[in-house]
């Protein structure tokens, strides 16, 4: 079977109508010679009829004249047609040769563009740069909306957190310790707030490019409603992983030592029965800590031990605590023995104690469970459930942790699917608005769910992932409207 040929077709087709075009000249040519010539045989038939009339009466031959003239007029009338039609023909032949020279221009960029692989690679390189300046646009103007609102918000809590520091104020936890230990948590309320921040941002970023109408042009370049939502998501990612790296490996340590540095300025010298500071249980044995200083360093060790009937045997206070070899040892304590009728205290400058806690696993009991590394989460989970306790609450900041990036990201197709859907006219103020509710509302949701979880009893992965899921659903299904 022959191969069919786009050329081939045109150039037969401009064939036929060179073959029309000279049959209709040769008509038209014929047409104006009969014309003629049947002019030429009426003329002279009014010649005659005229020697006649004249004779006969002077009006009638005023009626041939009349006829000359309406003669002339006809001859006129058809060289006029003649000159027209051939205009014309000439006009249609002018601009069969101008197509034939586009179809041949065609013909030789079929071949260039099919026959060119350096062409072919030219233009699919035009083409992705194109792209990756578009998505280069749109990220640094996600990302740089995402980082502002990140500061506003952080900035705004640690201004409360010192407000809130200043009612510790004592002559050794100044003002300038407060400042110091806000300072140190700045790491962790980073961590905190970017799934918020990464919320309001992507609808302050894709707000803005929406209200300068660079949203309508990416689209009329081609470009699909999933291919922008994916050039929002593609940098999101990057910042995600940096801040779980982040997360995981900077916000544990300047956490740690600024909780120590608070607890040794603010309790280190409160009476043994505190209810603040750190407590733990093992065995038939309850240990309160009033402060944890990195290298295993205790100060402020009461110790309660109880026999099997939850009877109080020894109550001791050790001043400090240290990590030494392989063991722990008190310093500058004293310990209340309660027998059945009598007390005996004892006092020592050291002594040993015999604990399975290490220095690590204090360091991470120390610390607000949002504020410590999976690692960390999942030995210290690890430990209490060993110890027959209850870890829920250190599973569930795991799973929050776990599922922070799925989180991010759910949020940010709910934010993008606002900007193409429902808020996609309205002005800045408002889609902050919009953004802040929803953020509440997911964050709102998670913390009545965590809870909940710990009280009755349902996985914490199924109080982390609902909310989540839910944005997610959410977002995808305005996306697919939209587009």
């Amino acid at each position: 079977m022959k191969r069919f040929s786009f050329s081939c077709l045109w150039k037969k087709l401009y064939t036929l109508m060179l073959t029309n075009i000279t049959l209709i000249q040769k008509t038209t040519v014929r047409l104006i010679s009969y014309s003629m010539h049947l002019g030429k045989k009426l003329h002279t038939l009014t010649l005659t009829n005229i020697t006649l009339i004249e004779k006969t009466s002077i009006q009638f031959i005023e009626k041939l004249k009349g006829i000359e003239i309406s003669k002339k007029t006809v001859v006129h009338f058809f060289e006029k047609k003649r000159t027209s039609t051939i205009t014309k023909l000439e006009m249609v032949k002018k601009t069969s040769v101008q197509l034939l020279g586009y179809l041949k221009n065609i013909e030789v960029s079929k071949k260039t563009i099919f026959h060119s692989p350096k062409t072919i690679s030219n233009l699919v390189l035009r083409d992705l740069n194109s792209m990756r300046r578009m998505s280069s646009y749109v990220a640094a103007a996600v990302i740089g909306s995402i980082g502002l609102v990140l500061l506003i918000i952080v900035t705004l809590d640690s201004i409360g957190a010192m407000i809130d520091g200043a009612g510790d104020i004592t002559t050794d936890y100044t003002f300038l310790q407060v400042l110091i230990y806000v300072t140190l948590t700045i790491p962790s309320r980073i961590y905190e707030f970017l799934p918020t921040a990464a919320l309001v941002g992507c609808l302050v970023g894709l707000g803005a490019l929406a209200n300068n109408s660079e949203l309508i042009i990416i689209r009329a370049a081609g470009v699909s409603v999933l291919r922008i939502v994916w050039m929002v998501i593609r940098p999101v990612l990057v910042l995600v992983l940096f801040c779980s790296m982040f997360g995981e490996y900077v916000v544990p340590h300047s956490e740690k030592y600024a909780e120590s540095r608070r607890m040794l300025l603010t309790k280190g010298k409160l009476a043994q029965g505190s209810a603040s500071g750190l407590w733990n249980k093992e065995g038939n044995e309850f240990t309160h800590i009033d402060a944890i200083f990195p290298g295993g360093e205790l100060f402020g060790v009461t110790r309660y031990q109880f026999d099997d009937n939850h009877v109080l045997k020894i109550a001791s206070f050790a001043g400090k605590a240290s990590f030494q070899g392989e063991g722990w040892v008190e310093e500058l304590g004293a310990a209340t023995h309660f027998e059945e009728n009598s007390t005996r205290v004892e006092t020592f400058i050291t002594r040993d104690w015999s604990t399975d806690l290490s220095p690590e696993l204090l360091n991470i009991a120390s610390l607000p469970s949002g504020s410590l590394s999976m690692r960390d989460l999942s030995k210290h989970s690890n430990y209490l459930k060993d110890q027959g306790q209850d870890a829920s609450r250190y599973e569930l900041d795991f799973w929050r942790k776990a599922l922070q990036p799925f989180t991010i990201i759910s949020l940010i197709l709910i934010a993008a699917s606002f900007i193409f859907g429902p808020l996609r006219q309205v002005s800045m103020g408002y889609r902050i608005f919009a953004g802040v509710v929803v953020g509440i509302v997911f964050r709102i949701s998670q913390d009545l769910l965590g809870p909940a979880s710990i009280v009755f009893g349902f996985s914490p992965f199924i109080a982390v992932i609902l909310p989540a899921a839910v944005c997610s659903y959410a977002g995808i299904s305005l996306l697919r409207r939209a587009s």
